[in-house]
């Protein structure tokens, strides 16, 4: 089976360096797998039979329901099996979770990256919506309703997280839940030990950077 990694628009965007890193850990533990920067929302080229690597809950759920012959995986169940990566300690610090909404029916998912976080010595306190269960973040409702209501939305997801440290693992959820007043910790950035940071995250900002993103990939 051929397999190549699709770090995401958002990733790229985000902390390109991170994306190589990640890259590097895959071929190290799984071969010469090739990177995918062709942006989900076109048409990829990917060879029938081709799994793909992400870090992007949309581009798992788009991969997965709009393209047949195309399998996925999360790094976070790759990495939720290793017995090799450099894992830190966060010594029994306390965090929330927050799932992303587009793998809200994966609970190989939310299983890996609560399986990646007692890996790291992080214990988590659930909110009352999780999982399978989970709220949106709020960013799905941008275009939908106004700006001043998304705001309301995010503020209301994060209002409903037990710890002020909230774990995500989608980089609009960063902003969300910066927006309604928590500290996100982008998971990518707990596995390699980095801080995470907030950047662009009014939401017609964001969401402009990230279009322009996409048209060009």
């Amino acid at each position: 089976m051929k397999q190549v990694y699709a770090p995401g628009c958002a990733l790229l965007i985000y902390k390109p360096e991170l994306a190589q890193k990640i890259l590097k850990v895959l071929n190290e533990g799984l071969g010469n797998i090739a990177e995918h920067t062709i942006c989900c929302r076109h048409k990829h080229n990917l060879e029938n039979g081709t799994q793909v690597i992400n870090t992007c809950a949309g581009c798992d759920r788009r991969y997965r329901e709009l393209d047949e012959g195309i399998s996925t995986v999360s790094l976070w169940e790759i990495l939720a099996e290793s017995n090799t990566f450099p894992f830190p300690d966060y010594s029994g610090i306390k965090m929330s979770i927050h799932d992303a909404c587009p793998t809200r029916t994966e609970e190989r998912v939310h299983l890996a990256i609560r399986k990646l976080l007692q890996k790291m010595n992080i214990k988590v306190i659930e909110s009352r919506n999780t999982c399978t269960k989970a709220v949106c973040c709020g960013d799905s409702f941008y275009g939908v309703l106004s700006v001043e209501q998304v705001k309301e939305q995010m503020k209301r997801r994060a209002d409903e997280m037990p710890c002020d440290n909230v774990v995500v693992y989608c980089v609009s959820c960063i902003k969300s839940m910066h927006i309604g007043g928590k500290k996100p910790r982008y998971i990518i950035d707990l596995l390699f030990g980095e801080t995470t940071r907030i950047g662009i995250c009014e939401p017609d900002a964001w969401h402009n950077q990230l279009q322009k993103f996409i048209d060009t990939h």
